[in-house]
């Protein structure tokens, strides 16, 4: 069944999951180089992320992401800021993400979509790789500055 025509635009939402740890020259994130997925390929981002499905939580979608894509579950996530983006400034391409850390889970981070994903690297938030997605890094710069937001935007 097709949700009533009502000639408002659908906002597509998404869940982002940045594993944080201490290294000896600072905090680390977890980040992925994408591949092969239409989308911001060759670029680096959040190791766990995707799109909210009907019926979920955007925090159930980060845990399902989290296990789907580096086989890691029991994620202690933490709120972190919610973003309203668009690409192309056009409103029919609006977009809520919603960002959290986790500094704690089980399992160990492996690929578990390797047509999508070339590699996994941990990278302190000082000196993180390029390019990274942008509404991304603006999260994570965020994070090494030690404020975000909890509502921001991108794009507008």
């Amino acid at each position: 069944m097709s949700p009533p025509d009502h000639g408002r635009f659908t906002v597509v939402p998404a869940s982002y999951v940045f594993l944080l740890r201490e290294g000896d020259a600072g905090t680390e994130v977890l980040l992925q180089l994408r591949q092969h997925t239409g989308y911001m390929d060759d670029h680096w981002a959040a190791a766990a992320a995707g799109h909210v499905e009907r019926g979920e939580t955007a925090y159930d979608a980060a845990r399902r992401e989290a296990a789907e894509e580096i086989g890691v579950t029991d994620v202690d996530l933490t709120f972190v800021t919610s973003m309203q983006r668009t690409r192309h400034a056009d409103p029919i391409d609006e977009r809520i993400d919603f960002f959290f850390t986790a500094r704690s889970w089980s399992g160990e981070p492996t690929i578990l979509e390797p047509a999508k994903c070339a590699e996994l690297r941990w990278c302190r938030l000082d000196a993180l790789p390029h390019p990274v997605v942008p509404h991304e890094l603006a999260v994570l710069n965020g994070l090494r500055e030690g404020g975000q937001p909890a509502y921001s935007t991108f794009g507008f």
